[in-house]
């Protein structure tokens, strides 16, 4: 078993974060998650306005209407049905917020519905542990989330930010590469360079690598260079529990290490598998936008949002020329598609092997 900072404060089996990801709410996803062990957490991009109608799997859909109308209830539902479903594994699990500009007023709500959850229900606050914030500002979310007592992470793209969410009170830091999946950062800085630089330049806070993670010889490598666990994405949308269509997991097991493309989305630059219609959002972005692939952050334009939300739309009906679908360059290292349970095992089984047996006999 590995021990490290983040299964410490966090009181976990294994130093894994399950990403939460759009256009889903990850319902399923996190529970299993949980289950296995690792952190899951709930995606509340889904959940926002009219988003869960026009992206969301019919399954998942009947689950939002469970509990009631709003985004916060449908929060707060969604959190009652991941606590009892890990009710028997005693799973910890989070919410995953977006901050930005573009999100605020939506993430005020979810931050306020989850803060309420654990305050009015004794078995949440004890596994409803962690609220990941993305995308945005760090320095208003400290105050709030400090109060409530929750285990604060926020994800960030440069040392820079690494040390702006320190300040703000972050727990937890997860440094993301630009070569992760659906929203990166402006600048191309990758986890190779990023991870190390962020463990060096922060003191209090625990660092967790996200963007290229997916297997043991990655966690290995994330300790190695000083970070307490992982956070994976894309690996996991590949695997038998998670919330998105089928399609979308085949596509992550076919293609290869080059086939995603960056382009503007919704809440900046995003990483999208190569395709048709992700062509169109790239082209867009090219004729429109230019100055993104300058590291330049520009605001988002009418035929880059409609072409997004169209292809988020054809999810529903699995027509692959139509659709979207969101993966990292780690895309071209997963090639099945496994449980989760499996996944983290092996992940873990892999990692310990690496650690005690190769790395060792490499000192001489």
């Amino acid at each position: 078993m590995l021990k490290t900072g983040l299964t410490e404060i966090l009181g976990i089996k294994h130093p894994i974060i399950q990403a939460g990801m759009g256009p889903y709410s990850t319902n399923f996803l996190s529970t299993a998650a949980a289950d296995a062990g690792a952190v899951g957490l709930i995606s509340t991009i889904g959940m926002a306005g009219g988003m869960s109608a026009a992206t969301t799997p019919p399954e998942a859909q009947e689950v939002f209407k469970q509990y009631g109308k709003g985004p916060r209830a449908i929060l707060q539902g969604t959190i009652d049905m991941v606590k009892e479903k890990t009710q028997g594994s005693g799973g910890i699990f989070g919410v995953n917020i977006p901050v930005s500009e573009e999100f605020i007023s939506m993430a005020k709500i979810f931050v306020k519905a989850a803060i309420e959850k654990r305050e009015d229900d004794s078995d949440c606050e004890k596994r409803l542990k962690l609220i990941v914030t993305s995308a945005g500002n760090p320095t208003p979310w400290g105050a709030p989330l400090k109060k409530a007592g929750v285990i604060w992470a926020h994800v960030v793209p440069s040392v820079y930010h690494a040390k702006k969410a320190e300040k703000a009170g972050a727990d937890i830091v997860i440094a993301s590469g630009q070569e992760g999946g659906a929203h990166i950062a402006w600048e191309p800085v990758h986890s190779m360079i990023l991870l190390p630089a962020v463990v060096d330049a922060v003191k209090k806070p625990i660092v967790v690598g996200a963007g290229g993670f997916s297997d043991g010889k990655t966690l290995a490598a994330a300790l190695a260079m000083g970070a307490e666990g992982v956070q994976m994405g894309t690996r996991m949308i590949a695997t038998q529990d998670s919330d998105f269509v089928q399609m979308w997991k085949n596509k992550i097991v076919e293609i290869g290490d080059r086939d995603t493309q960056v382009a503007r989305g919704l809440f900046g630059p995003m990483r999208f598998i190569k395709s048709e219609a992700a062509m169109k959002i790239a082209e867009a972005t090219v004729d429109k936008l230019p100055r993104l692939y300058l590291g330049e952050p520009v605001g988002i334009c009418t035929e880059v949002m409609q072409a997004e939300m169209q292809g988020f739309g054809a999810l529903l009906t699995e027509d692959e020329s139509k659709a979207v679908m969101l993966a990292g360059e780690v895309a071209g290292r997963i090639h099945s598609i496994p449980t989760v349970k499996e996944l983290v095992d092996e992940t873990i089984k892999d990692a310990e092997e690496i650690i005690q047996k190769r790395l060792p006999g490499k000192i001489v």
